[in-house]
């Protein structure tokens, strides 16, 4: 039979353990109303809480909370005692509490890294907050957070005009950091618009007092220094906050219908400019040969007349000594000087000259050769009919010579036998 079934004797509940008996003796003691929660809480309970009650226990904690008319006993009618008196202010004091406590919560914010934020009280500037858990109270402080550390671009494509009245297609770009939170919020209403505006007006102003051929050529970095410069004046004169960092020129071209020519002229140029380069190379390689060239010339000059100088000056000094001398002893001083000159004479000619009387044996010494150190030897008999240098012997000596009778005399009355050479 089942635990519940209407008109059984099973009546125990399985989650209760109690049975009927704890139910009946809690029912005595707690009166009509009290036995139906007697014979629940009774005994042994060890079942799942009861949804109901648990509700019914609270909304009566609420009541007492809040005031009420006075309990309820039995088929829903009061009880005895009246109840407390309702408080109508319990409950809007309760929901007011409520709404503090998440308006409060709701103040709570973290503030990155690389961020700052710009505390604005009801659209005035209060101050800049630095990274970490911040709180500011909510719907009275507007905090904007502004990242201060990424780096930004912007980017354009502009056909302008040059000094030369020419057009150009100009590709830059411009790289940016925050470097005032407060400025970059509050001075400027879009900071990416204005940084746009002040670099194509920065652009064209440097641009159209450039001409066309330094733009494509050699001036695009004077002219990204140039934008650069007057685009951080123009910031700073706005009051943006922003901090530029690179001003980069991407391309500049002619207009697409001329480019064609302006190739082959930028080609000309830098042929033009090569060959240029070219010719300085070989000049300076050049020239310092030639200057050093000049310099030796120079140089060799000077030594030679220094050399001639002294020279005239020596032999003005000796000429002025052996006059001296001379005055002195003329004869002594005449014979000297004519025995120098007589050496130096024959000092200096390849003649010999020998003096060889009748009956003497004739000895010769090749001394022109011994003195120019080129002794050249003769025949294996030792005959040799001419000398190293061409010089030829009379033919007298060279008779003798062969016929071995190196002691024979001449048989001429000459006295002397004479070598002539070249």
């Amino acid at each position: 039979m089942a635990w519940n079934e209407p008109g059984g004797g099973n009546q125990h509940d399985p989650w209760s353990g109690g049975g009927r008996r704890g139910g009946n003796d809690g029912g005595n003691r707690g009166g009509n109303d009290g036995g139906d929660r007697g014979g629940n809480n009774g005994g042994n309970n060890q079942g799942p809480p009861d949804l109901d009650e648990a509700l019914k226990k609270f909304q009566d904690k609420l009541n007492g909370m809040l005031g009420s008319g006075g309990k309820k006993g039995n088929g829903g009618k009061k009880g005895g005692g009246s109840g407390k008196p309702r408080n109508s202010f319990a409950l809007p004091g309760l929901l007011v509490v409520v709404a503090l406590a998440i308006w409060a919560a709701s103040g709570f914010y973290l503030v990155d890294q690389s961020e700052r934020g710009v505390v604005l009280r009801f659209g005035e500037y209060q101050g800049i907050v630095n990274p970490g858990l911040q709180w500011n109270p909510p719907l009275i402080d507007d905090v904007r957070m502004v990242n201060v550390t990424r780096v930004r671009s912007v980017s354009q494509t502009q056909s302008m005009l040059t000094r030369d009245e020419n057009i150009v297609e100009v590709e830059i770009s411009a790289q940016y950091q925050v470097a005032n939170p407060r400025d970059f919020v509050l001075n400027v209403r879009d900071p990416a618009l204005s940084i746009e505006n002040a670099l194509d007006s920065a652009l064209r102003h440097v641009v159209g007092g450039t001409d066309m051929i330094d733009i494509l050529t050699s001036g695009r970095e004077i002219l990204g220094s140039s934008v650069a410069s007057r685009l951080q004046t123009y910031l700073d004169a706005y009051g943006a906050g922003i901090n530029l960092q690179t001003i980069n020129i991407e391309s500049t071209s002619a207009p697409a219908p001329v480019i064609d020519a302006f190739d082959d002229v930028i080609r000309a140029r830098e042929d033009r400019q090569r060959t240029i380069n070219e010719g300085m190379a070989y000049a300076n390689a050049i020239i310092p040969a030639a200057q050093g060239q000049a310099q030796r010339v120079v140089e060799q000059g000077q030594g030679y007349r220094e050399s001639v100088v002294a020279e005239a000056q020596g032999q003005a000094n000796r000429f002025n000594a052996l006059l001296t001398e001379y005055r002195n002893a003329p004869e002594v001083m005449r014979e000297r000087m004519y025995l120098d000159a007589i050496e130096e004479v024959f000092g200096n000619t390849p003649k010999v000259l020998l003096d060889v009387s009748e009956n003497a044996p004739l000895m010769y010494l090749p001394l022109d050769q011994m003195r120019g150190g080129n002794e050249r030897s003769g025949s294996a008999g030792g005959n040799s009919s001419s000398s190293a240098g061409g010089e030829e012997l009379d033919p007298r000596v060279i008779e003798n010579l062969r016929s071995g009778q190196s002691s024979s005399t001449l048989s001429s009355g000459n006295s002397s036998i004479r070598r002539e050479g070249r």
